[in-house]
């Protein structure tokens, strides 16, 4: 009989993960760029049988730097990309929040991935999520996921800040995919 592999929900941060992050916030879809093998990664996972999320602060929206309907082109284009390597994400959640309006969904507060569970009956205790900031990891952690961190983005700097972390590191979501993937 074959082995039989399980199959992940597996919850993407998108900034510093899927794409180049930017200090001054990616604002349009002209300024996302996909990081080298991310979506392939995701195609990877996708034709594995696992199902793909993403969770998201967009601060950017709320302090004013780009609108809704950038972050919709935005995802627009990185969900082409994805589907034409053959990937897909289930859902993307985010907020557009900033830090100063104490919502429940911004990361570390597990709102956006809370979110994401009721609707599409995910058992956060066997989902993996995947970030490059503390706080996406501290997110997962509140809500007993698994977590990985990777060092695109912001994740060196959260490594160099925090050196004892008890995650799982990679150095691309790749590497992260290729993980789970044996």
């Amino acid at each position: 009989m074959p082995e039989i592999t399980p199959k992940f929900d597996i919850i993407l941060d998108r900034d510093g993960v899927i794409n180049l992050d930017s200090d001054a916030y990616v604002k349009s879809a002209d300024e996302w760029i996909s990081i080298d093998s991310s979506i392939q990664a995701i195609a990877n996972l996708h034709k594995a049988g696992h199902r793909l999320f993403i969770a998201s602060n967009q601060s950017g929206v709320g302090r004013g730097f780009f609108t809704l309907d950038d972050l919709n082109a935005m995802h627009e284009k990185m969900l082409n990309l994805i589907h034409q390597a053959g990937g897909k994400i289930t859902d993307i959640a985010f907020c557009p929040h900033t830090p100063d309006d104490q919502c429940d969904c911004r990361k570390p507060k597990p709102g956006l991935l809370t979110s994401l569970a009721n609707t599409h009956h995910i058992s956060l205790n066997s989902a993996i999520v995947i970030g490059d900031s503390l706080r996406d990891l501290q997110a997962a952690t509140n809500v007993g996921s698994k977590a990985f961190l990777v060092l695109t983005g912001k994740g060196k700097k959260t490594l160099q800040e925090n050196p004892n972390l008890p995650y799982p590191i990679f150095e691309t979501l790749y590497d992260a995919s290729q993980s789970i993937l044996t």
